[in-house]
């Protein structure tokens, strides 16, 4: 049987939602939704007044649909739909404060950027092309890696750009904030061997580095169509796209130097938080190498 004070709470949040009328109907659904589970849970916890939940007992809701496996923009709009709730019970008198409103879901986890290892980057540029296309598309992806590029930084190259000399290239990056990035040989010979087909296809006056069979500046569209296709032809079982071949030199240099700074200013990065999401890459694959060499790493058979 329902205890009277169960009631009254049920009351005043069926009392809230009908106040969301013009809400769009998913909204509608989601706040139902997340105040029923809260409702449940204050059942559990036996509390049957408004004046017994505290941000403590939000803290504990939270915790528990955590562990539950409830993702943080989940339990964002959780809380959004407790401090509507509550403000609504404020207005008529019925709580004196709102507990949901000094605590925090959980940070959402940031997710790991795909990359391609050693072997995989390797099997990926080892090929002899031929042709416009293909030394076109061996250079893109030589120098990618070799200076770790965004997408839209290579096909923004201009010719002027490269200072074969010195072996560095002149990037233009986010907030056109330039930068020098060094190129290793295997891509500069690339990309030398690609001008000498590129200058019989370029239109007067273009003075991109990389174009297009029609002559003018190449888009990252087609950078990006081309990469999944030459991959597919190269036998890879993964979606390469650009931005993977810049996760790739950015991995590979930290796991090579352990100098975070120095891939930081490689990378273009303002701020060394940014960089150091490769630092959780690299430690995944330390811990890959210590639990198949460590002698007490392995696990025994059960």
């Amino acid at each position: 049987m329902t205890d009277v004070r169960t009631q009254d709470l049920l009351n005043d949040v069926d009392g809230f939602l009908d106040t969301l009328s013009s809400y769009s109907i998913n909204t509608q659904i989601a706040y139902r939704r997340d105040l029923g589970e809260f409702c449940h849970y204050l059942n559990e916890q036996s509390l049957l007044e408004w004046r017994e939940v505290n941000a403590q007992t939000i803290r504990g809701l939270i915790a528990s649909l955590h562990r539950s496996g409830k993702s943080s923009p989940t339990l964002a709009r959780m809380l959004s739909s407790l401090r509507a709730l509550f403000s609504y019970l404020i207005d008529r008198r019925r709580a004196g404060a709102n507990p949901a409103l000094d605590v925090r879901a959980p940070k959402r986890s940031r997710k790991l950027p795909a990359v391609l290892d050693v072997d995989q980057t390797a099997h990926l540029l080892e090929a002899d092309p031929k042709g416009f296309l293909g030394l076109r598309d061996i250079a893109m992806w030589e120098l990618m890696y070799s200076s770790g590029l965004r997408v839209s930084e290579l096909v923004g190259l201009d010719l002027g750009d490269l200072d074969y000399g010195l072996g560095q290239v002149r990037v233009l990056g986010k907030g056109n904030k330039e930068r020098i990035v060094p190129v290793g040989s295997v891509a500069l010979e690339a990309v030398i061997r690609w001008q000498g087909v590129r200058q019989l296809h370029v239109k007067a006056g273009v003075d991109a580095l990389f174009i297009s069979s029609r002559g003018t500046r190449l888009g990252a569209r087609s950078v990006q169509k081309r990469l999944r296709n030459w991959a597919r032809a190269q036998g890879l079982d993964v979606a390469v796209h650009p931005h993977m071949l810049r996760h790739s030199f950015a991995t590979h240099m930290l796991e090579s130097s352990g100098d975070l700074r120095a891939v930081q200013e490689l990378l273009g990065h303002s701020n060394i938080a940014t960089t150091q999401i490769y630092t959780h890459l690299d430690f995944q694959h330390l811990a890959k190498v210590y639990d198949a060499a460590h002698p007490r790493a392995r696990r025994k058979p059960d």
